[in-house]
């Protein structure tokens, strides 16, 4: 299935390269809601709120009463993710506020992985509404906007976290935003570390890339491709 993307920045839809270098800006909403309407599924990232600069809370609500997203970008508490579920997203996205330790963790059962903040998420909001975001660079865990790493690779996050959320959202930043293509036997060892709904993203260019994909049980989220031409959406 492809899923496609709508990256919030400023104010306007972006796409970026590897997270960092703006490359493609747009400002026409309707012009992409109408294009992804057919979608039973569309990705809505706030940019903003992920690197803690302002937030599009405004656009957030006026698409996700058009379309059906699965929303994410700097969700820190249970909390964040009831008022974006109250505006009307399907399924909430958690990423960096589920890795690294603060002091107070520092004696529980898992120093880099926040297990106890998972499970409080699947108590609050309920396994079926949570998306847990494990994104990787350099092969490492990659957090914070994507700006730092921790001890801890995709394959062994997706396990420890399996049980608490409905899928799984892989970034492949190396490729992100690149169109040089997805690394597909990264998703196959993903693909058998989880029986949940796994979706990747990161470089995927064409839709032969998303059959094959799609062939091995693999959802994937197309942005760069489709808002550059490349993939019809």
């Amino acid at each position: 299935m492809l899923i496609p993307s709508i990256d919030l920045l400023g104010g306007r839809i972006v796409q970026l390269v590897q997270g960092e270098k703006l490359k493609l800006a747009f400002d026409d909403f309707d012009y992409w809601i109408e294009r992804f309407a057919k979608y039973p599924l569309v990705q809505l990232i706030d940019l903003d709120a992920a690197m803690r600069q302002g937030e599009n809370r405004a656009l957030i609500e006026m698409i996700c009463g058009r379309l059906p997203c699965q929303v994410g970008g700097g969700l820190r508490t249970a909390e964040d993710g009831r008022r974006l579920l109250d505006a009307g997203a399907r399924r909430v996205i958690y990423g960096s506020s589920l890795f690294g330790v603060s002091e107070a963790e520092e004696k529980r059962r898992h120093k880099v992985i926040r297990l106890e903040f998972a499970e409080e998420l699947k108590r609050a909001l309920g396994e079926q509404a949570l998306c847990f975001a494990v994104d990787s660079k350099g092969g490492q865990v990659a957090v914070k906007g994507w700006k730092d790493s921790v001890e801890l690779t995709p394959e062994e996050a997706v396990t420890w976290l399996e049980d608490c959320c409905a899928a799984f959202l892989y970034t492949h930043v190396d490729t992100e935003g690149t169109m040089q293509g997805f690394p597909l036997e990264v998703a196959a060892v993903l693909r058998a570390c989880t029986a949940k709904q796994l979706i990747v993203a990161g470089g995927i260019k064409s839709r032969a890339e998303v059959d094959a994909l799609d062939a091995m049980g693999v959802d994937a989220v197309a942005g760069m491709a489709v808002y550059s031409g490349a993939m019809e959406a």
